[in-house]
């Protein structure tokens, strides 16, 4: 719709509405919208919400009149250039039409008026209106197409500036020419591509650099070019086509892709070289899983591959299946804990959901259950491994049911054979004393007199050699009771250090005391004392004439010490593994029992006994765990 053709607002003002309808039906047409107000006021709202081609005010109205609402609307910028028609009674006041006009009245019609008049009035300012309206669409077309034609202007200068530095800083070689191959124009980049001056190749034809002809519009194709030095060289070529006032023109961009074909050709030749080294890696794979298989189904061990996500079983080795009793059809797939696993000692079975079990384990001794219900003994290792992607754990168990059942026949040997040791080192020891009170009673049921003081003296003194021998003995027991109770070590050796210190000074020996702060210890004090002074006579025994003996207490890595060092010759290499056996000795006299029997206490106290040996000495540590 036109603007000629488009609906305009026709703004009617009047307090009497007979007045408002005689108005609608002189102007009522088509394109006309009619709109009516009784008031000033209500003629103000109007104004302020719509766009009105002509305003038909009366002059005379209550409250506020047709001079002050005109001068009101001709106040307001967007509606001042809005003709009014005063509609008036009153023919007599010249001034009261001045005063029309110059509070903004554009004509007066006066009452009664005629109809075609009043027609032809508004039609005359509809029109002006509608003049008024297309002047401001055509000012606004003609803005919106300047400002077009200076955003083009913008735009064009801007892309040649661009073509501009593109064709400057390129390192493609662009050349324009004509249709009939004459080279117009070639940037910068041709000097260090070809080795021609840009001016020296205007009006020559472009096959000068490379060849063109045949070659499709848009398309990157490659080629071969020539240098001014006669050498050639691949290209990447494409060409563009423009028309330019009726003549068609070319731009042929050519890039140099020297560098690309050899970056191609040494990568071809690492593509050749990779090819190579995964078939290589491949067969190095073949050969890994081969040794892998021949090692898994070769080993002594009974091995397994469960699948950590739902704890099925993937494969075993030969040897499983002939030590478990299941078969390998039986085993591949199954979910459940077939062997029944449990740790040595305990009685809850270790399930596959367990952190225990999922870790990696070492050698942990378990016990599991074959398929005929026989229980037996091994050693469990676990390691979390991966197959095609899926998180598995492999399982090792090397059986030990033989080797225990072995070793436990072994110790009750030597277990024989030490109590045979034993017995004949008990029955050597009290036979010599229980032969010299034999053979004075012989003497005597001989002799009518009766035995003299002194062999009576003898035969008691051999008889309490015997009952110490055994009372020694004794201390070995295993099923000694301790009083034991939170004791200081120190005490212990201050109680006993004068008995020690007078044993050395009867030989000519020295005793010196080194204690330091320790914690107190659960200690049986009377067994302690006996295991001090064991270690003391025996480190005084081995000394010479002015030697030193040393006891010392101090703290190492958590334990308490109890170090007793003497400046003896050491023990002989082939005794030191001996020590604490029951009538091994060195001495000439000695039985043998006194180490023994320190070994027996520190076992008893949750101690161990280590010996430092040498030329200097040797040093007897006794530690205790806090």
């Amino acid at each position: 719709m036109g603007l000629n053709q488009q609906e305009v607002n026709i703004l009617m003002v009047d307090d009497r509405p007979e007045n408002l309808l005689a108005l609608e039906a002189v102007l009522q047409q088509p394109h006309y919208r009619l709109v009516s107000a009784t008031s000033g006021e209500e003629a103000l709202k109007c104004v302020l919400k719509e766009e009105f081609a002509v305003i038909l005010l009366d002059v005379q109205m209550p409250g506020m009149n047709g001079f002050e609402t005109a001068k009101l609307i001709k106040a307001r910028e967007r509606s001042r250039h809005i003709p009014i028609i005063f509609i008036t009674a009153i023919h007599q006041a010249t001034e009261h039409v001045h005063h029309g006009y110059a509070v903004g009245a554009n004509d007066y019609i006066f009452k009664p008026f005629h109809p075609d008049t009043l027609r032809l009035k508004v039609e005359s300012f509809v029109k002006i209106h509608r003049d008024r309206e297309i002047l401001k669409q055509r000012t606004r077309e003609l803005e919106e197409a300047n400002k077009l034609l200076k955003r083009t202007s913008s735009e064009l200068r801007r892309t040649e500036a661009l073509a501009r530095m593109i064709g400057e800083t390129s390192r493609d070689t662009i050349v324009t020419y004509e249709e009939a191959g004459t080279i117009l124009s070639v940037n910068s980049a041709v000097v260090e591509m070809f080795g021609y001056e840009p001016s020296a190749l205007q009006g020559k034809p472009v096959s000068t650099l490379v060849e063109v002809a045949g070659l499709g519009i848009g398309k990157t194709v490659e080629s071969t070019a020539v240098r001014l030095d006669g050498t050639s060289f691949p290209v990447d070529m494409q060409i563009g086509e423009a028309s330019l006032e009726g003549q068609h023109i070319y731009v042929c961009s050519i890039r140099d892709i020297t560098e690309r074909k050899q970056i191609e050709a040494a990568r071809t030749e690492q593509y050749h070289l990779l090819e190579n080294l995964v078939v290589e890696r491949t067969q190095d794979l073949f050969r890994s899983q081969e040794r892998f298989r021949k090692i898994f189904q070769s080993s002594p061990s009974a091995i397994a591959i469960r699948s950590l996500l739902d704890c099925r079983y993937l494969d075993v080795n030969d040897y499983w299946v002939d030590v478990t009793g299941y078969s390998a059809d039986d085993v591949r797939g199954a979910t459940s804990d077939l062997l029944r696993l449990t740790p040595w000692g305990e009685e809850e079975r270790l399930t596959p959901h367990q952190p225990e079990w999922q870790r990696s384990v070492r050698n942990a001794r378990v016990s599991y259950e074959t398929a005929s219900g026989v229980v037996r003994q091994g050693l469990l290792s676990t390691e979390e491994i991966e197959l095609h992607g899926e998180p598995c754990q492999l399982i090792l168990i090397t059986d030990i049911t033989d080797r225990m059942m072995f070793e436990k026949e072994m110790a009750r040997l030597e277990r024989l054979n030490l109590i045979g040791e034993m017995g004949a080192g008990i029955a050597h020891e009290i036979r010599n004393p229980m032969t010299t009170v034999r053979g004075f009673l012989q003497m005597s049921r001989k002799n009518a007199n009766p035995p003299s003081y002194e062999n009576i003296e003898l035969m008691v003194a051999e008889l309490d050699r015997a009952n110490a021998i055994i009372t020694e003995f004794l201390t070995l027991a295993k099923n000694k009771t301790t009083n034991r109770e939170a004791t200081s070590l120190n005490n212990i050796v201050d109680a006993i250090f004068p008995l020690i210190q007078a044993e050395a000074l009867m030989s000519d020996k020295d005793v010196k005391l080194e204690l330091t702060d320790i914690p107190n210890l659960d200690l049986d004090e009377k067994e302690i004392r006996q295991v001090i002074l064991n270690l003391a006579l025996n480190g005084l025994e081995a000394m010479s004439s002015g030697g030193l003996l040393t006891i010392r207490t101090g703290r190492d890595e958590g334990d308490v010490v109890l170090e007793i060092c003497d400046q003896g010759p050491g023990i002989p290499p082939e005794m030191l593994e001996k020590i604490g056996t029951p009538f091994v000795t060195t001495k000439e006299t000695g039985t043998g029992l006194g180490l023994a029997v320190c070994y027996s206490v520190a076992a008893r106290h949750g101690a161990r006994i280590e010996v430092k040996t040498g030329e200097t000495g040797t040093t007897f540590l006794v530690r205790f765990a806090l």
